[in-house]
């Protein structure tokens, strides 16, 4: 039997259609208002602080990497460190008087400079540095700033720390930003000029650098005699400048129980401006960070009283001083901070590199050997990393951008590898620069590198806890967004819903999008690795090429990892040894987009391919392998579904698209034969080191004044063994001045005292009294006798 079709009106089946269509969009956001709520069950509240915090500084290339396409041309495009006249001028010339003024061996001794030198420092602006020309200052650029501290730190770290902190972490730039016109008016002209030298108090015993805390460090909003001020308790430690400061900025947590500020200002982390006689603060004692001498100390204070027009800013910047904060500390920990590490691998290539064709061993210059010339080769590579970081994170901040994640990568990453060059420095220089005196050129460099790794921040601390945690909410293209609308009172929430349904979507889009270019990325770039010549490296267009693509590659693995890092929610903050890993592979891929960057700009210098090659393989291994940590590793309750997604994504067929590698030995030895004599290469290297004037006795000066000769000598002793001849007169004077260098160059310092004790008339050293009573008592004195 067949049944009959029934018709049913057009009106009547729009109105099926639209009562269809209400019913699978109630699901949907009965399903959205679910996942909502539960998202919000999982995820912390955010303070009022962290809150702020997120607010804070800027995002930029950051960000790209975190979408999973970033740009080397944006990069070019975008950003060019350079110098103007004027600043080379005060590079070549005020900075190499400051230099010649300074006997770091005597600084190191004393604790302290000559009086000579603190004027030469005030007197020449050292201390304002960027303060603009209309306060007094030189407004130099943050380039110049940080090529400035890298040439001190190759000739003494003790002046790089004292002339870095009043122009990063000193309350200059705040004042000129922040300050009200009175403050500008009497205090910028006197730090310009350096009248009064500053300093910033942030870190006490309970709270380290940790601005959001400020524990031990409170004030409270009071009224004296009719005016408006803040009763102060702090307990500051670490403060470098603080002996010798005549004026700090004081992090304070503000509070306002009365509720005296009537909306003027807020309460919170609040900076106050106090000169060196204010009423109850107390500066002057000292402590003694390792062997370093620049003055470090503590500034305390108990019930001090201070009036609103000391706050910097005044009223109105009550509460502000994150915001201040951040912009300060992009500059300390991404400029400053990694000048050091720099100046140390440019020192280190150079004196070292000199050295290891100097010093002999069986007759054979050490530069010769496989250790050291793996030891020069990772140095050398190591220090173009920094250097190239250092300059592209320069030019950032010159373009008005304060970048805090960007900032945490370099201070982390580029203060550690200064560590590790001084310390394959000083494995291959050996006893030379231990034994201490003005012949060591690297020992006090090599105590100072973890004072750099501990200070703002402990390096542990950003890699594990900062760098990812500040990463996946700034800079990722959804995620503040989605966070925020977690954070939504109760009557918001179908607005929060909203917002919430729209990033969650886009996020999980984004995280597909990199999953599939990791996979199709991945075996690109592992075919195109295993077809690449060795040599591939040598055109400079092919290098920029592959690297690229593997950066690509790497940056598309790291953001899809990143998407995955929600599936933990709130505690993603507690997994920092995922976070770590990723912060490795965040910053390797940042520093190889540098690397490219240094070299796009300075290529045409021979020998900088050969290296530049070996950093990027180094970088690209680094990423690689903290990306296969992380995907073993992959906590939480869907850590094993996470972990096959991302060892799927990243690594598609498993070991084979894991393409990369250490370099290899032949590309090793290249680097350091082109580190280790003369060359364009060194030169580059060279080019912020300070060399002393001839006739002046400075070791890395004569060490690389001895370099060419002693190279030179060694070819001609070759030439004549291969020849069984005798010299000319000419090669034979070579000969022996390459001898009479080696001889003076490999000396090191003798002292017939160490201690003003021991240089006391008559004092015997206790165990050779010891021995004298012990003589005494036996019936033969000497075996000679």
């Amino acid at each position: 039997m067949i049944t009959p079709k029934v018709s049913i009106p057009a009106s009547r089946r729009s109105l099926l259609q639209l009562q269809q269509r209400r019913g699978i969009l109630g699901i949907s956001k009965a399903i959205d208002k679910r996942l909502y709520r539960m998202a919000k069950s999982v995820m912390p509240t955010i303070s009022k602080t962290e809150q702020i915090a997120l607010g804070c500084g800027t995002i930029g290339f950051d960000r790209d990497i975190f979408t999973g396409s970033p740009s080397l041309k944006k990069l070019l495009d975008t950003y060019d460190p350079k110098l103007t006249p004027e600043e080379k001028t005060f590079l070549d010339e005020k900075v190499d008087h400051l230099c010649s003024l300074l006997n770091d061996h005597d600084v190191s001794m004393k604790k302290d400079f000559t009086k000579e030198s603190w004027d030469y420092m005030r007197d020449e602006k050292f201390f304002g540095l960027k303060i603009p020309k209309e306060w007094g200052g030189l407004g130099f650029s943050t380039q110049a700033v940080s090529q400035i501290l890298a040439k001190l730190a190759t000739h003494c770290f003790d002046a790089n720390a004292t002339v870095a902190v009043p122009n990063s972490l000193g309350p200059g730039e705040l004042l000129v930003r922040y300050g009200t016109d009175e403050q500008k008016q009497y205090y910028l002209p006197r730090l310009a000029d350096g009248t009064l030298i500053p300093c910033f108090g942030l870190t006490g015993p309970h709270s380290g650098s940790d601005a959001t805390s400020l524990i031990g460090s409170d004030c409270v909003v009071e009224e004296r005699n009719g005016e408006l001020g803040v009763v102060a308790n702090f307990k500051k430690r670490y403060i470098t400048l603080a002996p010798v400061a005549g004026v700090v900025g004081l992090g304070l947590n503000l509070s306002d129980p009365k509720n005296l500020l009537k909306g003027k200002g807020d309460v919170g982390f609040t900076v106050a401006l106090l000169e060196r006689d204010h009423p109850g603060l107390r500066m002057g004692p000292r402590h003694m960070p390792l062997n370093a001498a620049f003055m470090n100390g503590t500034v305390e204070g108990e019930n001090v009283w201070i009036p609103m027009s000391c706050i910097l800013g005044g009223q109105e910047r009550c509460g502000y001083g994150w915001h201040m904060f951040v912009e300060c500390l992009a500059e300390g920990r991404g400029v400053s901070l990694p000048a050091g590490s720099v100046g140390a691998g440019r020192g280190v290539v150079g004196a070292v590199g000199a050295y290891t064709r100097i010093r002999k061993q069986f007759r054979v210059p050490i530069a010769e050997f496989g250790g050291i010339q793996e030891a020069m080769a990772y140095a050398g590579s190591d220090a173009l990393i920094a250097i190239a970081g250092t300059e592209l994170m320069n030019a950032i901040v010159d373009n008005h951008e304060a970048p805090m994640v960007i900032s945490s990568v370099m201070k982390q990453n580029c203060t550690e590898r200064g560590r590790r060059i001084v310390e394959r420095g000083m494995d291959v220089a050996a006893g030379s620069v231990i034994c201490r005196g003005n012949n060591n050129y690297l020992g006090n460099a090599y105590m100072s590198l973890p004072i750099a790794i501990t200070v703002e921040g402990a390096n542990i601390m950003t890699r594990s806890f900062q760098i990812i945690g500040q990463g996946l909410t700034r800079c990722h293209p959804h995620m503040l967004e989605l966070i925020q609308s977690l954070q939504a009172p109760a009557e918001e929430e179908q607005k929060a819903i909203k917002t919430f349904t729209d990033q969650f979507y886009k996020v999980v889009g984004h995280g597909m999008s990199n999953f599939g270019s990791s996979i199709t990325r991945g075996l690109k770039s592992t075919l195109d690795t295993s077809m690449r010549s060795r040599n591939a490296y040598k055109d400079g267009d092919k290098l920029l090429d592959y690297h690229e693509k593997q950066l690509l590659r790497l940056s598309a693995n790291f953001a899809m990892t990143a998407d995955l890092c929600f599936s933990l929610g709130g505690r993603l903050k507690f997994e920092e040894l995922l976070m770590g890993r990723l912060a490795d592979a965040l910053g390797a891929i940042f520093l190889g987009y540098a690397t490219l960057h240094h070299y796009s700009r300075r290529r045409g210098i021979e020998g900088l391919e050969v290296v530049t090659e070996h950093a990027m393989l180094r970088l690209e291994k680094e990423a690689q392998d903290a990306l296969l940590a992380a995907s073993d590793n992959f906590p939480g309750a869907l850590g094993g579904v996470a972990s096959r997604v991302m060892k799927l994504g990243c690594f598609p067929l498993g070991s084979t698209t894991r393409p990369y590698k250490e370099p290899s030995d032949r590309l090793t030895k290249e680097v350091s034969r082109l580190l280790t004599t003369p060359s364009a290469l060194r030169d580059m290297y060279q080019e912020g080191v300070y060399i002393a004037p001839e006739g002046t006795m400075h070791q890395v000066s004569e060490l690389i004044r001895a370099l060419p000769v002693c190279v030179e000598a060694d070819r001609i002793a070759s030439k004549l063994r291969r020849e069984k001849a005798q010299p000319t007169e000419e090669e034979a004077a070579i000969l022996d001045r390459a001898e009479a260098l080696r001889d003076v160059l490999i000396q090191v310092n003798t002292f017939d005292h160490l201690t003003e004790e021991e240089g006391r008339e008559g004092y015997v050293r206790p165990a050779l009294l010891g021995t004298e009573e012990r003589l005494a008592a036996l019936e033969r004195k000497s075996f000679a006798a």
